[in-house]
């Protein structure tokens, strides 16, 4: 699959888990998904976990010291996501 269509679609899946009132589409693929970013926060990254290893099969575990870099963008997500689903 094409990397910006999947973006895209893990762009979608954070929108529709997390009802987000933006479109997939607005997200900045480097811009940094907590914080000053897109602004989520620590259970939106538990519910984003959950549906991401639900529809990919992909494991993130609280304690992996690459969580930092794994959520620091839609993009890197992304990658990680890809990687390694199932």
């Amino acid at each position: 699959m094409l990397q910006e269509q999947f973006e895209h679609d893990i762009a979608s899946l954070i929108v529709d888990v997390l009802q987000l009132e933006v479109t997939p589409d607005s997200i900045d693929p480097e811009a940094p998904l907590f914080n000053t970013g897109l602004g989520l926060d620590s259970i939106d990254a538990l519910e984003l976990v959950l549906a991401i290893s639900r529809r990919y099969g992909a494991e993130l575990k609280a304690d992996d010291e690459r969580n930092g870099q794994i959520f620091a963008s839609l993009r890197n997500l992304a990658r990680y996501v890809e990687a390694n689903r199932k």
